[in-house]
């Protein structure tokens, strides 16, 4: 029976030991020798405090304790038919003491300690976010995502004020190249401090100078628990409610966890709708500035007399009319996010119909410049990852001044630039505008070497 526990305990600590918040304790007293193995990120380390250390050493005899710590509730001795890998995962302490190979459930509840998601929020699905305390984050990723195979690292990064790091993945389906990439860059990591997840990513990205991103921040569990599966790497720091998933590609910045709530019908009618949105954010104004500037004979006559009549009281060319309303929408968007919420969405919302009112019956605006900045500024939300839309409101500016100086051509030439672009960034080795459909990166590379 001694032979078959320390078999059991070595396989335990043998499986689990790679991962940072995996705990052996061994405490010895007069007579007897514990050990207990469990998640510190997933248990709550005061009642194994007060319900057995404490006991342990109060108690005078082997017997008294054993009688005290079987009586406990939700404790139950180890069956054959145990899986006790899944029990530490759900929460539960594994007590060897002596003979005896006892189960306690003393499972952390932190509902209480995290907040509602309101960056990435969906209709159906989970509700709740992460929290800014990284075991109240891990808490939440093993108990999402209950797998053997989960490692949980800590890395030092060689700052001024000392800042760790927590690395999680699947090491079942992780490519062992890229998670080594990201080791790496984590070691060249320097600087005075690090406040937040968004900071860390900018110092992971080799290119300094970048527009799309090439990691993806989230505050979802669920997303998390799904790229772990997929084979990427999330990447976790103290003291903010983001996580950092790596590799990203272009297909990540567009997919939304509503996706999978949803039938694959209405999925992917959705999916399609985020890229006609991004289409009309990126192109729509350099489309009005080239026909009515360089190519009106594209439009009808009727459709060309409605504009050019919206434009005769005009004083100024169509692309200094469409640069200015934009500035004022992207105005209005940082004041939002800027001003106190209880007054944020009523602010800008008047002050956008005045300024559409009074711009149009000053004639410093046509009514269909109202039209197109609105349909602009609608699809820019159309994006759920934030620092995908923040990309492309950027890059609409560098096509519409292609197509000031050369027309719908100079618009053509900026998407290919723009294109060709996104064929060449990478994240981590992971081509950016490859597509996770499904199947993990790891197998995609196995298949791949397997191949060659």
């Amino acid at each position: 029976m001694y032979w078959r526990s320390k078999v059991l305990y070595d396989a335990l600590w043998e499986q689990f030991h790679p991962s940072q918040d995996a705990k052996l304790l061994i405490s010895k007293n007069e007579y007897e020798e514990i050990r207990l193995i469990y998640f510190k990120s997933l248990t709550d380390e005061a009642k194994i405090q007060t319900l057995i250390l404490k006991p342990f050493y109060e108690l005078v005899s082997r017997k008294d304790f054993s009688r005290y710590i079987c009586s406990l509730p939700n404790t139950s001795e180890y069956q054959e038919t145990d899986d006790l890998s899944k029990k530490i995962l759900e929460g539960n302490l594994i007590l060897f003491c002596g003979l005896h190979i006892l189960i306690i459930d003393v499972k952390k509840a932190v509902n209480n300690a995290t907040t509602q998601s309101t960056v990435e929020s969906v209709i159906q699905g989970p509700q709740y976010g992460f929290s800014e305390n990284v075991e109240v984050n891990l808490n939440l990723i093993r108990h999402r995502y209950p797998q053997e195979t989960l490692i949980v690292e800590a890395h030092l990064l060689n700052t001024q004020i000392p800042q760790t790091v927590h690395l999680v993945y699947d090491s079942q389906f992780v490519n062992e190249d890229r998670l080594q990439k990201i080791k790496e860059r984590l070691g060249k990591v320097t600087g005075k401090t690090l406040q937040a997840i968004g900071e860390l990513e900018q110092k992971l990205n080799l290119q300094k100078i970048t527009l799309f991103p090439t990691s993806m921040i989230t505050e979802r569990p669920d997303r998390v628990a799904l790229n772990l599966s997929q084979g990427k790497v999330a990447l976790m720091i103290n003291g903010t409610p983001f996580v950092l998933l790596a590799p990203a590609v272009f297909y990540d910045f567009i997919s939304s966890m509503e996706d999978i709530y949803q039938s694959w019908g209405v999925s992917r009618f959705i999916i399609m709708l985020r890229y006609i949105g991004l289409f009309i954010s990126l192109i729509l104004p350099s489309m009005y500035v080239g026909v009515t500037s360089f190519n009106p004979e594209l439009f009808q006559v009727q459709l060309a007399l409605s504009i050019a009549g919206s434009r005769v009281g005009v004083p100024y060319p169509s692309y200094l009319e469409v640069l200015f309303m934009l500035i004022m929408m992207e105005l209005l968007t940082e004041a939002s996010i800027r001003l106190p919420k209880t007054i944020g969405s009523t602010a800008t919302t008047v002050g956008g119909l005045i300024l559409g009112q009074a711009a149009t019956d000053a004639g410093l605006v046509s009514n269909i410049m109202i039209i197109l900045v609105a349909a602009v500024a609608i699809s820019n939300f159309v994006i759920p990852i934030n620092a995908m839309g923040f990309a492309l409101r950027v890059s609409k500016y560098f096509v519409l001044l292609l197509t000031t100086f050369f027309g719908l051509v100079g618009m053509v030439i900026g998407l290919i630039f723009l294109i060709g672009y996104l064929c060449k960034l990478d994240s981590f080795g992971q081509p950016y505008l490859r597509l996770f459909l499904g199947a993990n990166d790891k197998d995609l590379f196995n298949e791949k070497e397997t191949s060659s």
